[in-house]
This record gives structure tokens, C-alpha cells and sequence, in this order.
């Protein structure tokens, strides 16, 4: 494990650390570079354990994980990691099989490219994934549907009083369902408003988060699938 260089020097601790698990040197140098430009002091590693040690050790505010590592499969890793935090993690892999696509997003991944890549397109995709993560936090209300709160402020999610763990998009998806209650909402719409316009990725992404937050929530509340358009939360 070792810290990225860059070129911004002093300016690389202004917004925050992240940490990059990935066993080509190329690839995570070239991340280093373009994050560090923007102001990010990053963690380098090239296995699944260097990064989880790197998570324990510098609590950075986003992880960019390769999904093809060495020792720890790169989905193993996630799901460690979902164990005690709701980090933020973005999968890099040569494969762009709709089961790693799916799998990841199960598994608690925010977002998903298939390399090669663009590292400047990685660098807008961590920046929409910390606007997401940090857009709420100012907020202070807690919304009460049925048995569900939702508080905005602390980012969590109570059934029947008692806190659910929602990882950031599951927590987002609910939130943008519960202010818009018995609308029908299109798959499109739900994209644009929960990843955002930037967002490049297709809809299965919605039916995926959709189903695990039915499942965490249990008989709460109905989310509702609305045919050849999309879901509607029942208010």
C-alpha cells in the first residue's frame, strides 16, 4: 500500500482521500495522476487485503475497486467492506458481463466501468458519487411513510424504529420514491434523478436496487411495479 504522488502536491488533501485497489501499476497511476489533480490524495494498492487495510487505516471517502485481483476477488472485498461501512465503491473490470454488472450492484457498488476506460470519465464518475454521498447531509428532515422513516440528515432508515442498513444509492432510490408517493415513475426518470444525468448505464440498474430495497424493507411499504413504465411507491 502506498500513497499516490501526483502533480498537486500540497493541494492533494483538500477534498478528501480515496483509495484505488488495482493490480496494474498503468491503470492506478493514471487514476493517481487525474484524481490528484483534482485535489484527492489517493491510496494506492494492488490486492483486496492492501485495500481493505487501506480503508481501516485512512477512512478515505470513496474506494475504486477492481473487481480481477490477485488474491481477494474484488466483489469479496466489497461485500467485507459492506459488512461495517457504506464507503462508497466504484468497480473497475475487464469483463462487461451483465452478471458482474448486476452482482456488483447487489453486492453494494455505486457505479460500474468496464475497462479501458477514460480517467477522466472516472474522475466525473467519483465526483457524481460524492455529490450524491454529500447532498443530503445538510438536510435535517425525516420523512415518515407507514411504519418507515427516512432521515435525510443522518442518512438512515428506520422500520418500525428500528435502523436498516441501505447502502447510498439503496438509500437515495428510497428517498427519491418516498417524495414523489403514487406517482409512476419511469426507469429513466428514476436514473436521471438517483445516478444522475452524468450517469452512464442502462436500467437494469434501477430493477436491481429496486429489488434490495424491497427486500430490506420488508412488508413496510409497497413499491409497486407499474407495467411497461416502471415503480411506484404506495403512499
Amino acid at each position: 500500500m502506498k500513497p499516490g504522488h501526483g502533480t498537486m502536491g500540497v493541494m492533494q488533501d483538500q477534498k478528501g482521500t480515496i483509495v484505488v485497489v488495482d493490480d496494474e501499476p498503468n491503470i492506478s497511476d493514471l487514476v493517481d495522476l487525474y484524481l490528484a489533480r483534482e485535489g484527492f490524495r489517493v491510496m494506492k494498492t494492488g490486492t483486496g487485503e492492501g485495500g481493505l487495510q487501506a480503508v481501516r487505516d485512512h477512512r478515505p471517502r470513496l474506494v475504486v475497486l477492481d473487481v480481477g485481483l490477485p488474491d481477494v476477488d474484488g466483489l469479496e472485498v466489497c461485500k467485507r467492506l459492506r459488512a461495517t461501512s457504506q464507503i462508497p465503491v466504484i468497480f473497475l473490470t475487464a469483463r462487461d458481463s451483465e452478471v458482474d454488472r448486476v452482482v456488483g450492484l447487489e453486492l453494494g457498488g455505486d457505479d460500474y466501468l468496464t475497462k479501458p476506460f477514460s480517467p477522466a470519465e472516472l474522475v466525473a464518475r467519483v465526483k457524481a458519487v460524492l455529490r450524491r454521498v454529500d447532498g443530503g447531509s445538510a438536510a435535517a428532515e425525516v420523512m415518515q411513510i407507514g411504519d418507515i422513516a427516512i432521515d435525510a440528515g443522518r442518512r438512515e432508515v428506520r422500520v418500525a424504529g428500528d435502523p436498516v442498513e441501505f447502502t447510498t444509492k439503496e438509500f437515495d432510490l428510497l428517498r427519491y420514491l418516498a417524495e414523489r408517493p403514487g406517482l409512476a415513475l419511469s426507469r429513466q426518470q428514476i436514473l436521471d434523478g438517483v445516478w444522475g444525468y452524468d450517469w452512464y448505464g442502462d436500467a437494469r440498474t434501477v430493477d436491481v436496487h429496486i429489488a434490495q430495497v424491497r427486500k430490506k424493507l420488508g412488508d413496510a411499504v409497497q413499491i409497486k411495479t407499474v407495467r411497461g413504465v416502471g415503480y411506484r411507491l404506495e403512499s
